[in-house]
């Protein structure tokens, strides 16, 4: 494959054909607009967006839609959202239109993609065969640097095996980034003396373009052993320079934060699997992509795709490390596993620090239930012999 093939679904208006709809949106992207041209030159033609295929779909049609890959600045992700995924989601001529997946060409994926991947991170904490455990420090804003360190030793210390900052806190007063690292970092050190463990801390620095390396780089100076970025409010090209800077050696985990206002509604938008390829050529080495059984919407088809565009191998790109969170606690992991597979996150914020006995029995209750499912005994069966477990059932039950 030499060009761009994009996949949308969309729904014409009534004035319009499926064949004139589809045509709309390669015009749109490439070189076409609302009108006849007198600056258009015959040259230009090469560079016109190619209708492949339309076929109905429910109550839409599904297109494929080529783009020459001379339209493509290699390298430029913004760029390449310009064109698959443009002005089109205003056109008049259509009712819905989502773009649903988009194939690169090779020459087009040259990145470095992630610098650890899966495998990486479980290198970094000697892990196999089984899904991570992880935890966000709950509540989301307005702990003191010291009151987080805390809550984070407690979860290492019960088990799990990273930590991340929530989306919304950055480098606000109440909670300094500098102060914040030095202090989790401090009791994750406590925690490792006391149960031979490495766990990984995710700072948030996610910033504006021009300082977002300067931050990570003072996350890194006191001694933060992974970054955290929200990818759609940063941007791609925020990620790449994180991912791309020489002195950037931990992982990066990758959060989603305003997804669903492109990917929720089935007919509209963006939908997941674009936004999970252009993380992993960017260099994400970890990223949110749902859950089968959690607070947000899903749909365990898509969920299942999506995290195949970050595992399956792809232009020798590492594997991304997907993660499951919203809403999830012990109760829920069997399905997530039982759909999911192992090579995943298992993340719970409220699930871990909303346990009856406190942060540190939620997560023994939420690896109780990982080691259930590994064994195949059911949660409540295992529960009976764990009494973590058994009281974050009583609680939240299995569903």
């Amino acid at each position: 494959m030499e060009d761009v093939i994009a996949h949308y679904y969309f729904r014409p208006d009534e004035r319009t054909t499926p064949e004139e709809a589809a045509q709309a949106i390669a015009e749109e992207e490439t070189t076409g607009t609302w009108t006849a041209l007198t600056t258009r030159q015959d040259y230009v033609r090469r560079l016109d967006g190619i209708v492949e295929s339309v076929e109905k779909s429910g109550r839409g049609y599904l297109t494929l839609i080529r783009y020459p890959a001379e339209i493509f600045e290699p390298g430029n992700i913004p760029q390449y959202l310009s064109v698959v995924a443009g002005n089109l989601f205003g056109l008049g001529r259509l009712e819905a239109v989502r773009l649903t997946d988009v194939e690169f060409p090779e020459s087009l994926a040259r990145f470095n993609g992630p610098n650890f991947g899966t495998e990486g991170v479980r290198h970094l904490l000697g892990t196999r065969n089984r899904p991570h455990v992880g935890t966000i420090i709950k509540p989301k804003v307005g702990l003191t640097p010291a009151d987080t360190a805390h809550v984070a030793y407690e979860a290492a210390s019960g088990g799990v095996d990273f930590i991340k900052d929530d989306e919304t806190l950055t480098n606000q007063s109440f909670c300094p980034m500098n102060e914040r690292v030095e202090a989790v970092m401090a009791r994750l050190d406590e925690a490792k003396d006391e149960t031979g463990r490495q766990v990984l801390y995710a700072v948030n620095v996610s910033d504006r373009a021009d300082r977002i390396v300067e931050r990570a780089e003072e996350a890194l100076e006191r001694g933060a052993n992974t970054l955290m970025v929200d990818v759609l409010t940063c941007g791609y090209a925020a990620l790449q320079a994180l991912a791309e800077e020489p002195g950037i050696s931990v992982p990066i985990h990758v959060h989603r934060t305003m997804h669903a206002a492109m990917t929720r509604n089935p007919e509209h938008g963006i939908a997941m699997r674009p936004i999970a390829r252009l993380v992993r050529m960017a260099g994400g080495d970890q990223l949110h992509t749902g859950t089968v059984s959690g607070k947000m919407g899903h749909n365990a088809e898509e969920l299942l795709l999506d995290n195949r565009a970050l595992t399956d191998p792809w232009y020798g790109f590492r594997p991304v490390f997907p993660v499951a969170s919203g809403g999830l606690h012990p109760g829920k992991v069997h399905a997530e596993l039982a759909t999911l597979g192992t090579e995943i996150v298992l993340q719970a914020g409220g699930g871990i620090h909303g346990h009856p006995d406190g942060t540190a029995a939620g997560a023994r209750a939420m690896r109780q239930a990982v080691d259930a499912f590994l064994e195949g005994i059911s949660a409540s069966e295992y529960a009976k012999d764990h009494v973590e477990l058994y009281r974050a059932l009583e609680l939240w039950g299995t569903s």
